[in-house]
């Protein structure tokens, strides 16, 4: 089987089509490179051949780029000297390019090449954007499902096949910024609008070929192969270039803060290009490309952001010979923020659903927020009046518990309480059909134990939504010591069905993600008794490119819920529990009504309006500072230790039972250094020993919690990977 084939029609144009069997959508390989680099070479050589587009046997969609199975293990398989295979691979991409961008024409004069043009039936991401730049006219079809652009930064990399060194020579540093550096994925009219595409047509392909058959010499000398070409916006040492260029580098770094290798990688590729003559640009995007390749961290990122994910959203752990059990008439208990926010991406995915409260109000009032976010889409012009009437016409919101007859999935997300979770359970188990599925949305409350109430163990279930739920990727499911396979089955079919990704964990206090992020934040009050700045400790956490610091992301998520798990979990482990002072700490700050942002008042101290206005000195009057800080280093480690070891810990224990999604679960969760892969990609990029030795050094210096557990110490001690032992690959041996 091909990749890539050519016909040429009765008028000498050439239709080259991009259709790699058993894929929905097209992705580049290496074999896929020769075939287009050979295909290219027979139609300029072919004088019969007067120019030549190039589309996609793909309905919908032209390409979704560069096979990232491929990109995981390119560094692995460059041979002795990686670096030089690595950018050898590049440049030959780099050449392929460049050959269809110069197509046969002179070097001297610009004249004499064959038009070479771009058909996109739909979606064009990645190289499937990176190979239309080269050509001399790009078409698209107007398809509104479908994206444009160059998506390389969200995992780990960027576009590395010119893509990087086009862009910005045809738009300018500042325009191309949002496409380079944030991934935006656009439709194409807004693609046409920006200049990532030359024009949409209602046929793309007999618009490209007709352009092909009328082009003029002058039609196919891109801006930098013509005399006086000068950037968009300005090099860098024209002036209004030179405060782009600060401008970036400012931007870059207070959003990154310096954690992401390829954020820093593309700035510099493109600072560095903009200063010389285009061919030596695409040297230095190869040789940066091939340092971000290098890195570790851009496999983590592609093998937890790509590879794991989407096997996790495609079922890897779904149980085996369970038929089909996608949800038709979800119930949810509760229409708080939680229930109305299941509710909410449950009708997004037309699913109808029974939204039930104590009153009308109350169910009304989840009903509600459904609404102020349709109407919210609308307003930006991201939905239609259609789609929002069509979505709450899903939303059945009732007081009314016989209205739940017919459900085939309940999720259960009522007061935080053992004693009304088991009343709810067992009413509206006398309501619902005898092969519901009933989950419950707890956070903490240990799933077997919330399952007594129920007369169906074995139906029962934990499924765990982050807040706020249309935003937040990640639903952790939980299997009670009854749950049985359809349940589980159910959950992650019914989790497909709202497309965010799924994670299956044991039970156990707190779960998995909870489990991790309690500490990040327990870890952050010691400190700060310690009399360590809070300024410091978010700030040592955002520079390991934490999305919140831990003392933030306590005013935003509230000291009274901190102190209200504290004494449930006290209270449950009795004197194993491992009081400190960042317990008193927060009752302290319970007990002077500084709650966090919603009292306006905690951390931080707050403007009327509930905006930050500086870190509340009054903590010092209790804690103060201390008058040698510590190392910043020590700080980060102690952050990043305290997670990464009950994660270990948790894996320990059978609670998680693929490190798969203790990795993608810890990103998507809690925002864990993203850079990193997750605690386990982070684990075996510093190596088991050197992580075992430094949990020596921190139980020493700051207590028992940092106790290397006997799983690493073994690993440690055999020099092992957790990705060799218990990756995929490993398991199947």
């Amino acid at each position: 089987m091909t990749d890539f084939t050519m016909k040429t029609d009765a008028d000498g144009v050439a239709i080259i089509t991009w259709d790699v069997a058993d894929k929905s959508m097209n992705v580049m390989s290496i074999d896929g490179l020769s075939e287009l680099d050979a295909l290219i070479d027979q139609a300029l050589a072919d004088d019969a051949i007067k120019g030549v587009v190039i589309t996609s046997g793909k309905d919908g969609s032209f390409a979704g780029g560069m096979d990232l199975n491929l990109l995981a293990t390119l560094r692995a398989e460059a041979g002795d000297d990686p670096a030089k295979g690595l950018f050898e691979g590049t440049m030959r991409m780099h050449h392929l390019l460049r050959k269809i961008e110069r197509a046969g024409m002179d070097p001297k004069t610009n004249k004499g090449g064959k038009p070479i043009a771009a058909a996109l039936p739909g979606t064009a991401a990645g190289i499937g954007l990176e190979l239309p730049l080269a050509t001399h006219r790009i078409f698209c079809a107007d398809n509104p499902k479908a994206r444009i652009g160059l998506p390389e930064i969200m995992v780990g990399i960027f576009p590395g096949a010119g893509g990087t060194t086009r862009l910005n020579f045809k738009l300018g540093a500042m325009a191309a910024s949002g496409f380079l550096l944030e991934g935006k994925m656009v439709a194409p009219a807004a693609a046409a609008k920006a200049g990532l595409i030359d024009e949409v047509a209602a046929d793309p392909v007999a618009a490209a070929k007709e352009w092909v058959l009328n082009a003029k010499d002058a039609d196919l000398v891109k801006p930098w192969d013509a005399k006086g070409y000068k950037m968009p916006g300005g090099a860098p040492y024209h002036p209004a270039g030179f405060m782009t260029f600060v401008g970036a580098n400012a931007m870059v770094n207070g959003k990154t803060k310096g954690a992401f290798p390829a954020a820093k990688a593309l700035l510099s590729a493109v600072y560095e290009g903009a200063l010389v003559p285009f061919d030596t640009a695409l040297k230095i995007e190869a040789r940066w490309f091939t340092s971000v390749l290098m890195n570790p961290s851009s496999s983590a990122m592609i093998r937890s952001l790509f590879l794991n994910k989407e096997a996790l959203e495609k079922g890897a752990v779904r149980p085996a010979g369970i038929p089909d059990q996608r949800v038709k008439k979800l119930g949810v208990l509760g229409a708080g923020m939680m229930g109305a926010g299941i509710a909410l991406v449950s009708v997004q995915a037309g699913i109808e659903v029974v939204l039930i409260d104590r009153d009308q109000a109350a169910a009304d009032k989840g009903k509600a927020y459904a609404e102020a976010y349709f109407d919210k889409g609308i307003a930006r012009k991201k939905g239609t009046v259609e789609k929002k009437e069509a979505a709450l016409a899903l939303i059945n919101a009732t007081p009314d518990l016989d209205a739940l007859k017919g459900c085939d999935l309940i999720i259960e997300a009522v007061f935080e309480d053992p004693a009304v979770k088991a009343e709810m359970t067992q009413k509206v188990e006398a309501v619902i059909p005898e092969d519901c599925i009933f989950a419950s949305n707890t956070s903490t409350l240990p799933i077997t134990d919330l399952a007594k109430a129920s007369s169906r163990a074995e139906q029962f279930i934990g499924i765990h939504f982050f807040s706020p739920v249309e935003r937040m990727a990640l639903v952790e499911i939980i299997k009670g010591k009854e749950t049985g396979d359809r349940a589980v089955a159910k959950s992650l079919d019914y989790v497909r069905q709202i497309r965010k990704t799924p994670i299956v964990v044991n039970d156990a206090r707190f779960f998995y993600a909870n489990r991790c992020i309690i500490p990040y934040g327990g870890e952050a009050n010691r400190m700060i008794t310690e009399g360590v700045a809070p300024v410091l400790i978010d700030n040592a956490a955002q520079m390991l490119g934490f999305p919140v610091g831990p003392v933030q992301l306590g005013d935003e998520t509230s000291i009274d819920l901190a102190t209200k798990i504290m004494r449930a979990t006290k209270a449950a482990m009795g004197n194993a529990y491992p009081a400190s002072e960042a317990d008193d700490l927060i009752v302290w700050m319970e007990d002077e009504g500084r709650l966090g942002r919603k009292a306006k008042a905690g951390y931080f101290d707050y403007d009327e309006k509930g905006k930050r206005l500086g870190y509340w000195k009054g903590v010092h009057d209790r804690y103060p500072l201390a008058e040698v800080q510590p190392d910043l280093q020590e700080v980060q480690d102690r952050l990043m230790f305290v997670q990464v070891l009950e994660a270990v810990r948790a894996l320990e224990e059978g609670v998680l039972m693929d490190i798969r999604e203790g990795d993608v679960g810890a990103i998507l969760g809690w925002g864990f250094a993203p850079w990193s892969g997750g605690p386990f990609s982070w684990l075996d990029m510093i190596g088991t020993p050197y992580a075992a030795e430094r949990c020596d050094e921190l139980e020493a210096k700051f207590g028992e919690r940092f106790k290397c557990p006997d799983l690493l110490r073994e690993m440690a001690d055999k020099n092992q990977t957790f990705y060799g032992r218990f990756g995929k690959e490993a398991a199947a041996a």
